[in-house]
């Protein structure tokens, strides 16, 4: 009996998918660097404010309206956007070349936040409503200082989180990127960031693809990697799902129903 094609092969390949995981996941001193460097993002502005903030907006940020629901789009994809590469990327090259790539955009964004170009995020000075996504965009703004805004470091991740995952799997990195795509939007729509910080987050992005990411040969991924990649995401996205469904039920047993915050 012949062998089935590759088009016989089951969609989700759970075993390969368990020998994926199953490898070893050696963590490297890059990889302590980067993880180092996320306090910095909340702490340094609290206690090293610059002397100047700058307010890079234009006249399509004014235009842009504030819509509270964009902040579960900009918390849950941004968060699987964070866990996917983590599942799916698996191949020691690639992983280092991932993480050196998320260290050139973490440096650089740093470098602009603190010293360069000092920016102050385009939030309103209050906000009105009820409902989750209301209760979700005061909790984005209570967790995220409204400063480091230029470049916008969510849109660089994200995109360089998606490449990653496009050199392991085209269609899943296809539809990641998509999903960067509308973190870049939400951050908008979230006034989170202006219009020039997520063209500046998408060019840093693409600077770290260049240098780090573009020539990995996509001949190297294993392919147990590249055919358990579409059940690893969806993994990712049902860890998402439960995560969104946690923040629902502590906004449900908030009791709140009625917010107003601002100065």
């Amino acid at each position: 009996m012949s062998e089935p094609s590759r088009s016989d092969a089951p969609l989700f390949p759970w075993s390969m998918v368990v020998e994926s995981l199953a490898r070893p996941y050696r963590v490297t001193a890059p990889m302590a660097v980067l993880v180092g460097l996320i306090p910095l993002y909340l702490f340094i502005p609290a206690f090293f404010p610059p002397d100047i903030r700058y307010v890079p907006q234009l006249a399509l940020d004014r235009a842009v309206p504030l819509i509270p629901a964009w902040s579960l789009v900009y918390g849950t994809l941004y968060m699987f956007l964070i866990l996917l590469p983590v599942f799916v990327v698996r191949h020691d090259e690639l992983i280092r070349r991932t993480v050196y790539a998320y260290l050139l955009i973490w440096f650089a964004a740093y470098a602009f936040f603190f010293v360069i170009y000092p920016t102050e995020a385009p939030r309103p000075a209050k906000v009105t409503g009820q409902g989750f996504a209301v209760w979700g965009l005061r909790a984005l703004y209570s967790a995220d200082p409204p400063y480091n805004c230029f470049p916008s470091l969510h849109v660089a991740h994200s995109f360089v989180s998606a490449m990653a995952t496009y050199r392991v799997h085209r269609r899943l990195g296809a539809a990641a990127t998509v999903c960067a795509a509308l973190v870049a939007v939400s951050t908008l729509f979230t006034k989170q960031h202006y219009v020039l910080d997520v063209i500046a987050g998408v060019l840093l992005s693409v600077v770290a693809y260049g240098l780090f990411l573009r020539r990995y040969p996509a001949e190297q991924v294993p392919e147990a990697d590249r055919r358990a990649a579409p059940a690893l995401a969806l993994s990712v996205g049902a860890i998402v799902a439960l995560g969104l469904t946690a923040y629902w039920l502590a906004y449900s047993w908030s009791g709140e129903t009625h917010f107003e915050f601002g100065p």
